[in-house]
C-alpha cells in the first residue's frame, strides 16, 4: 500500500511525463533530477521543469514471459525503453500492440492507463505506458 500524499506528489511524473531540462546543456532527463550529471556543479540552480515529448520510437523491447504473481494475469507482456522526441530514454510497458509485429524504431505515444489499485476501495494508481502510433 502507498500513501496518498505519496501518490499525489508522483502526479507530475507519472500523469505528464515530467522530466527536467539543464537550462546550461540542454540535456532532458526523466525521471526528474535536481542537477544535471553532465554539468555538474556548472548546472547548478539551472535544472528546471520540463514536459517530455509524448511521442518517440522504440529503442530497445523485451517480451516477459514469466512475471511476479501480481502481473500473470497479463503475460505475455513487452516492455520497452522508449526515445522520445526530445531524446530522453523511458522505460514503460507496450499496449495495444500485437507482440509479433514490435520492432526496434517502431513509431510509439505514451498513453495514460490505471496501473494498479489498493484494494477494492484504496487508491487507484494510473501512469503511462507505451502504444503504436496512429
Amino acid at each position: 500500500m502507498s500513501s496518498v500524499a505519496r501518490e499525489w506528489r508522483e502526479i507530475p511524473g507519472r500523469y505528464n511525463l515530467e522530466g527536467s531540462k539543464c537550462g546550461c546543456c540542454g540535456q532532458v532527463y526523466f525521471p526528474r533530477r535536481d542537477f544535471c550529471p553532465k554539468c555538474r556543479r556548472d548546472g547548478i540552480g539551472k535544472v528546471s521543469p520540463y514536459k517530455i515529448d509524448r511521442s518517440g520510437e522504440i529503442f530497445s523491447f523485451s517480451i516477459v514471459y514469466e512475471s511476479p504473481e501480481c502481473n500473470s494475469f497479463l503475460k505475455p507482456y513487452a516492455v520497452a525503453l522508449v526515445k522520445t522526441g526530445d531524446g530522453a530514454l523511458v522505460a514503460g510497458q507496450l499496449v495495444d500492440v500485437d507482440l509479433e509485429k514490435i520492432s526496434i524504431g517502431m513509431p510509439v505515444r505514451a498513453v495514460l492507463r490505471k496501473l494498479d489499485a489498493d484494494g477494492a476501495s484504496g487508491v487507484i494508481h494510473y501512469g503511462f505506458k507505451f502504444a503504436p502510433a496512429l
